[in-house]
């Protein structure tokens, strides 16, 4: 059942936000916080000074560095992501039934979250297949999502509501968060003998908090009007939707050249917010210090800062233009990686979580609004458009992950692959200049 509102009503745009308010737990505990640290503990062998002794997890018969193996699942299940994303959202347009899409890979998602409860070495197959599992329905379902805006909102709305459902997501993921790491450092608080139960079990509540909040959603999202039934040709269509934009792309040269941008300096941004803990945890120095307390609190404070700077860049964006805005930013993400390279001890770390917050919630919030406004008017099929968007990103992450997962094969540093990532920064901004300003 759902309540039908008319486009741009607030109910209504409140709704579409508030998604990113119940899906944003799973960014932050699964991808950022909990499971790194988590998979850290799993994978890593420490002698009694803290040095790591042994970095190596065997799989499917061959020997991993930790980092290599958790970066390749995680660009397979962005590559899986890129090539069904197109044909789904061609579906999605075709047949009308959006909204179904997006519950379906919510669903598939948190399940596979509170699968992940029963993640262990014996087993290491299928904790990977829940991890696997999870990524493609997160992603695959902010395909669905991100289609909704320009369905929902007017142009002169968009900015505002994109950087309100950053901001939901933000606070609604801190919550619960805290709530984990509360569990998590004091277990015995609830009659735990470890920390190992109660952070299993935060993987649960991300799933469970994940469906529930969303029903909100789902109440009043228009679900779309029945075009046609789902046949072969339908299936097909989706990829000649894909093969539409492209040609279109060609005669739109604003919207092409900040396509291209966004894909290279994505790639990069993507790529720092996935590996940030694993860097945290075996390049830092954490002395007598906590590494799980200090982990989470840097990344609550990327979250709160994040809030700050979703409102603080949709205001420059408003005084200065956007692409304009976003040439700011990919700067100061040059910065950030210079001085991550150089860094070794918490409060280093610390200061660079208040950086990336700053500018982390700003540049995704932007990024989805600028290229909803460059959107030709008469767009129709709006999913299949956010589709090339979003495919364009996830190749980027696809990039970025095996590049980084060589690097530190390779080095057996994540620090250098963070020295490595300034160059996708560089040619963002080259692309981003080249984009027409009137």
């Amino acid at each position: 059942m759902s309540t039908l509102l008319p486009k741009g009503h607030k109910r209504l745009l409140n709704a579409w936000a508030f998604y990113d308010w119940a899906n944003s737990v799973y960014n932050l505990t699964i991808s950022s916080a909990v499971f790194p640290i988590f998979w850290g503990a799993l994978t890593i062998v420490r002698n009694d000074q803290g040095d790591i002794v042994n970095d190596t997890v065997r799989f499917l018969g061959y020997d991993f560095n930790n980092d290599s193996l958790i970066s390749y699942v995680t660009a397979l299940a962005f590559l899986t992501v890129s090539i069904i994303s197109p044909l789904l959202s061609g579906i999605a347009d075709y047949v009308g039934n959006k909204k179904n899409f997006l519950k379906f890979f919510c669903y598939l998602g948190a399940l596979s979250c509170i699968g992940l409860y029963w993640f262990n070495l014996e087993h290491l197959w299928f904790g990977l297949l829940c991890y696997f599992l999870a990524l493609i329905g997160f992603w695959a379902s902010l395909v669905f999502y991100n289609s909704y805006l320009p369905d929902i909102a007017f142009p002169e709305q968009q900015d505002a509501i994109s950087a309100k459902g950053y901001s939901l997501g933000y606070i609604g993921s801190v919550i619960l968060l805290i709530i984990n790491l509360v569990m998590i450092l004091k277990y015995d608080w609830f009659g735990f003998e470890s920390e190992g139960v109660p952070t299993r079990l935060s993987f649960i509540m991300v799933g469970v908090w994940w469906i529930g909040f969303s029903q909100y959603t789902y109440y009043y999202l228009p679900k779309g009007n029945k075009k046609d039934v789902l046949t072969k040709a339908v299936v097909f269509n989706g990829f000649k939707e894909l093969k539409m934009i492209w040609k279109a792309l060609q005669n739109d040269i604003k919207l092409r050249r900040y396509l291209s941008a966004f894909f290279v300096y994505s790639m990069a941004v993507q790529t720092i917010m996935l590996i940030a803990t694993y860097f945290g945890i075996e390049e830092l120095d954490w002395g007598e210090q906590n590494p799980t307390t200090g982990l989470i609190i840097s990344i609550l404070l990327i979250q709160l800062v994040a809030v700050l700077g979703a409102y603080l860049t949709s205001r420059a964006s408003l005084k200065f233009g956007n692409i304009q805005t976003l040439i700011v930013i990919n700067f100061i993400w040059i910065g950030i990686c210079v001085y991550a390279y150089t860094i070794t001890t918490p409060s280093e770390f610390y200061v660079t979580a208040a950086i990336v917050g700053l500018v982390m919630g700003g540049i995704q919030a932007l990024s989805r609004s600028t290229y909803s406004k460059l959107l030709p008017e008469d767009a129709v099929d709006t999913a299949s458009y956010f589709s090339f968007y979003d495919v364009s990103e996830k190749i980027g992450i696809v990039i970025g992950m095996f590049s980084y997962g060589i690097i530190a094969q390779v080095t057996g540093s994540v620090r250098y692959s963070i020295l490595f990532l300034i160059l996708f920064f560089v040619v963002g901004l080259v692309l981003l200049f080249r984009v027409p300003k009137k």
